[in-house]
């Protein structure tokens, strides 16, 4: 393709985010990209230190402990070791906002319009959070999602993560076995699964596999369904099971957020499995 299909407008492009950026890095490192990407992306490999620095300021990362030492033993890979003196919490850095302004907005294929703001997410990811710890759920242990891209998804892989849980997902229309060949690697201790999804023009269920899942997966101590495609639907086929709405303690408000190492794990994710099962 010979020229861009759209280009922003100055008036765009001066007020970015990557432009306050790139005139933060030129004010502080005496230096100058003139606008230019490809040289901030160039700097950012010949001195990737002096770069994640200057991001961890810009972005002002909430965080304990000396960010000063970014990267040690750069040389080795696998084992070099990123802010190695620091503790945090992702889900706490993404919650710090608590105002009217949206934070999501979801949109079901039926026209469904759900909007939360970010005074609305911080409310409900307390709620989880404190449920997740209610149910045993805590640093290291997996929370497993079988979830369409919903605000419920969101909602559970940050409550997980402020308790310095977990998380790990699938799509709710894989099969049984492309879920196992994923879940059955991680011994998830709670399931968060939706009822069902919808998808060309149908609502499909879930439930019959949410409950094959639980069968087969003896680490599951608790399994949660959302309600998205039912307001009420018949669960007592699954072992050990309660409604979101039942987990969420609405007297929750404040979250305790646990700050680990900066390489503490965050997601489990895999491959596509076409060498053999997912990585």
């Amino acid at each position: 393709m010979s020229a861009a299909l759209w280009t922003p407008g100055a008036e765009r492009r001066s007020a970015a985010r990557l432009t306050a950026f790139m005139q933060q890095v030129e004010q502080e490192q005496d230096r100058s990209f003139d606008g230019d990407y490809f040289a901030l992306q160039d700097w950012s490999v010949a001195d990737p230190a002096a770069f994640w620095r200057t991001v961890w300021d810009f972005c002002g990362v909430q965080a304990e402990g000396d960010p000063g030492r970014v990267l040690a033993d750069a040389h080795r890979f696998p084992g070099a070791r990123w802010f190695p003196d620091v503790r945090l919490n992702f889900a706490e850095n993404l919650l710090r906002c608590r105002d009217d302004r949206p934070a999501i907005v979801s949109l079901l294929e039926n026209g469904e319009r759900r909007v939360l703001s970010y005074a609305d997410l911080y409310t409900q990811v307390a709620a989880l959070a404190a449920g997740l710890r209610r149910v045993g759920v805590r640093p290291g242990d997996r929370v497993a999602g079988f979830m369409p891209n919903v605000a419920e998804t969101v909602v559970a892989m940050l409550a997980t993560t402020s308790i310095g849980a977990l998380w790990s997902s699938c799509s709710p229309d894989f099969g049984i076995n492309g879920v196992m060949d994923r879940f059955g690697q991680i011994e998830p201790k709670v399931l968060i699964a939706a009822d069902g999804y919808y998808y060309n023009g149908k609502s499909h269920s879930s439930l019959e596999r949410v409950a094959a899942i639980a069968g087969a997966l003896a680490s599951i101590e608790q399994v949660v369904v959302v309600p998205l495609v039912n307001a009420q639907p018949d669960v007592s086929a699954i072992r050990d099971v309660m409604l979101f709405d039942q987990l969420l303690q609405h007297d929750a408000s404040d979250i305790e957020f646990e700050r680990l190492p900066f390489d503490h794990p965050l997601y489990i994710m895999y491959s596509s499995g076409t060498t053999g099962v997912p990585k």
